[in-house]
């Protein structure tokens, strides 16, 4: 049974740092790439970044302007987002998924596995 659960989120000020774990199970976590992706109310889902199996190659949304890094831990089978200088604009819930084939796309519809998602919010 595949599983990916987010944790870390919660209520932060402007400014604050965070940081996102999603805990994998059910699938062979080193062969895949991992994304994070945001939806905040009444929008659509939005591209936060993605990392490759390995680590080695990272991919960010340009809106995010330098903020966010994400990481993983094959050992773990365990991917994180680190955020910093965070903004009201960035609260959402936030998403991690995985992709088998090799690529780091921007698209929401090319990830196969998902989480169900944690709530951050960002005040003023």
């Amino acid at each position: 049974q595949v599983q990916l659960v987010e944790s870390g989120g919660g209520l932060v000020q402007a400014g604050d740092s965070l940081r996102l774990s999603c805990a994998t199970s059910g699938f062979i976590f080193k062969l895949y790439a991992m994304a994070w992706f945001r939806q905040a109310p009444g929008k659509e889902r939005e591209f936060v970044g993605a990392i490759t199996k390995t680590g080695g190659i990272t991919n960010y949304a340009d809106s995010l302007e330098g903020r966010f890094t994400i990481s993983r831990d094959n050992a773990k089978n365990t991917v994180y987002v680190q955020m910093n200088s965070l903004k009201p604009e960035d609260t959402a819930i936030y998403f991690c998924a995985a992709r088998l084939t090799p690529g780091l796309p921007t698209t929401s519809t090319e990830y196969g596995y998902w989480g169900q998602g944690t709530q951050v919010t960002v005040s003023s």
